[in-house]
């Protein structure tokens, strides 16, 4: 890694229901993230968080019609697009910390628009790929990675101002093990490149994290990894909001990340969905500092 790491924090809560997401960048902080990069010799600087709109608890807490918090996730979106944007015109690596999973709204966008072919690794226990007209929530948490394909409501779509910031076959999917009606097919209908728990199961993380670096090497030319910590099972770690059993282990992601790492094929990188306020000692913020030291390098000897 030879451009400096700038953290870049998106505290935002609002395409999701429960609060305390929105501290989870600074959990990741407290965690030590920067001075555990430093240790691997590599430069890192902290931008500090993103503006993100004040929380009103009134509104939140109500019933909403359509797309939930959806002014305030416009916002959220644009901000982080340009934040990302002026690190990759910097020549730095941005490492995005959330937040909900929303954010990848407004990281992938601010990333996109200097690759003509970007890919994304979607490490999460979901798809993220659902439309407002079959969501079972009107969560936006639940949608950002249709969004970013082109599908969705035409303010989140064209955020940055272009359409789409990723290609359905320059998508894959790891870990996936709660998929909603309509996500299943339009994964089918597109034929997204999918490791379901089951695969993962059968064929080993090397041989998954393997084909998903030869597949999206051979057709991008540049590779942002978007990793939700449910994608991890809620056993090993509990602090995040939609929690659903029989993930992957800790060690699976760690190994998982060293592949990516060894592989210098990714461009840029979210984590999300770290909830302090429903963990335990911090324990999934420090996992999730963890995870980062292997995907940049560190090693035990």
């Amino acid at each position: 890694m030879n451009k400096k790491i700038e953290i870049i924090g998106a505290p935002s809560t609002y395409g999701q229901r429960k609060l305390g997401v929105n501290f989870g960048p600074d959990a990741i902080r407290y965690a030590g993230i920067v001075d555990r990069i430093r240790a691997i010799g590599l430069s890192v600087e902290d931008s500090g968080n993103i503006e993100v709109p004040a929380i009103d608890l009134d509104k939140f807490n109500s019933e909403q019609e359509g797309l939930r918090n959806l002014d305030e996730i416009i916002t959220v979106s644009n901000n982080l697009s340009e934040a990302v944007s002026n690190s990759i015109e910097k020549n730095n690596f941005p490492l995005i910390l959330g937040g909900d999973h929303s954010i990848a709204i407004g990281s992938i966008s601010g990333v996109s628009k200097h690759y003509d072919n970007l890919g994304v690794i979607w490490y999460d226990a979901h798809g993220d790929l659902n439309v407002p007209e079959e969501s079972p929530s009107g969560n936006i948490h639940g949608m950002p990675l249709r969004v970013l394909a082109g599908d969705g409501d035409d303010r989140l779509v064209n955020i940055s101002n272009y359409t789409p910031k990723v290609k359905p076959e320059n998508i894959v999917l790891i870990g996936m093990r709660d998929l909603d009606d309509g996500e299943r097919r339009y994964i089918k209908e597109n034929n997204i490149k999918t490791y379901t728990m089951a695969e993962v199961d059968r064929y080993g993380i090397k041989q998954v994290m393997d084909e998903t670096i030869e597949y999206l090497e051979a057709k991008t030319d540049g590779i942002h990894l978007s990793l939700d910590v449910d994608a991890l099972d809620p056993v090993e770690t509990p602090g995040t909001g939609t929690r659903v059993l029989g993930g992957l282990t800790y060690r699976e992601s760690h190994f998982a990340l060293e592949l990516l790492h060894n592989s210098k094929c990714v461009t840029s990188m979210d984590i999300v969905e770290v909830n302090p306020l429903i963990d335990h000692t911090n324990d999934t913020a420090k996992q999730a500092v963890g995870l980062v030291g292997s995907f940049f390098g560190e090693t035990l000897l």
